[in-house]
């Protein structure tokens, strides 16, 4: 298999805060792993391994360090040599600091795809209060922050609104102990006000409504909304359909597309003219079983072209 480019899956966290279960879900995803040989580089061992048939089964081969000093330029290259893995599971040891990472040099083919904080919600509060900088400066830089074995009753939204003001970039879920896996945004999280008749979407909210109707289309299932767009033509839609939304730069100046909703309406797509769009929102289900978010036009006006060409995607 011709190796363009090896992705390290960093995962961080206290002992015991779930870093291998997650590695185990890493490994046994073929997204992730490119379905060649996955090297886990472990830093601490905590009371759950990795399980031999599950390491067999998809091609994953464990390494452990016992010492911050074994973790080198030198002995990363061994392995680049031995194993020439598609893709590297790094359980990183925080009492060995983040500064040691900076004075490694990867392997050619090596980078870093994610970093990944564990949290273990039974003790987030005691650690908040007693060993904060230790639990948090890995929160700091981390592009996802997963806080596991919530149970009834935790406050998530206190958590989500203390970890933002660490980290206003990263991505933020809470597993709960039936498996269940969720972003913890209630409706008084949001940007706009939930409870009105008329939801108004502001321009620069317009990302926000887009994400969060992806997550929980249901949230706006029979709410009304006034937001500024467009609409667009496209060639598998019937009659009195049209794709509502703006130009998004999903990741470079390279990928600009549209980003919105489905809309049954009268409207005429015309790819170019703004305006404001009154509709209901309705929870459908796809063909494939995906839940969405489509609109039901009420009444469009004149609206003016929006300050910024493209949307902003903020998180929650």
């Amino acid at each position: 298999m011709r190796r363009e480019f090896v992705p390290i899956y960093m995962i961080t966290g206290f002992l015991e805060s779930g870093k291998t279960t997650l590695g185990m879900t890493v490994l046994e995803n073929k997204r992730f792993t490119n379905g060649g040989t996955c090297l886990i580089i472990q830093c601490e061992e905590g009371e759950i391994e990795y399980d031999e048939a599950k390491l067999k089964a998809n091609k994953g081969i464990v390494v452990t360090l016992d010492e911050a000093e074994e973790l080198t330029t030198a002995q990363l290259a061994r392995w680049e040599t031995e194993y020439k893995p598609s893709c590297v599971i790094l359980e990183y040891n925080n009492m060995w600091g983040f500064q040691r990472l900076d004075e490694i040099r990867l392997p050619r083919l090596w980078g870093w795809a994610q970093v990944v904080t564990t949290v273990d919600a039974t003790t987030l509060a005691n650690y908040m209060t007693n060993m904060r900088k230790l639990l948090t400066d890995p929160m700091k830089t981390a592009d996802m922050i997963y806080v596991n074995r919530c149970g009834e009753g935790f406050d998530k939204a206190s958590w989500r609104k203390q970890i933002r003001a660490l980290n206003g970039g990263c991505t933020i879920l809470f597993e709960n102990l039936d498996g269940s896996v969720e972003d913890g945004v209630r409706d008084e999280d949001l940007p706009y006000d939930m409870k009105a008749a008329v939801i108004e979407i502001s321009e620069d909210q317009f990302g926000t409504l887009y994400l969060d109707s992806m997550d929980h289309p249901e949230r706006y299932d029979g709410k009304t909304l006034r937001i500024v767009g467009q609409a667009y033509r496209k060639k598998e839609f019937p009659p009195g359909f049209y794709y509502f939304g703006r130009q998004a730069m999903t990741c470079c100046a390279e990928d600009i597309q549209a980003c919105g909703w489905v809309c049954k309406g009268e409207r005429t797509p015309d790819n170019k003219t703004y305006f404001t769009l009154t509709a209901r929102g309705k929870r459908v289900v796809s063909p494939d079983g995906r839940a969405a978010l489509m609109l039901y036009e009420e009444k469009t006006e004149k609206a003016k072209v929006p300050r910024e060409e493209f949307v902003s995607f903020v998180n929650i």
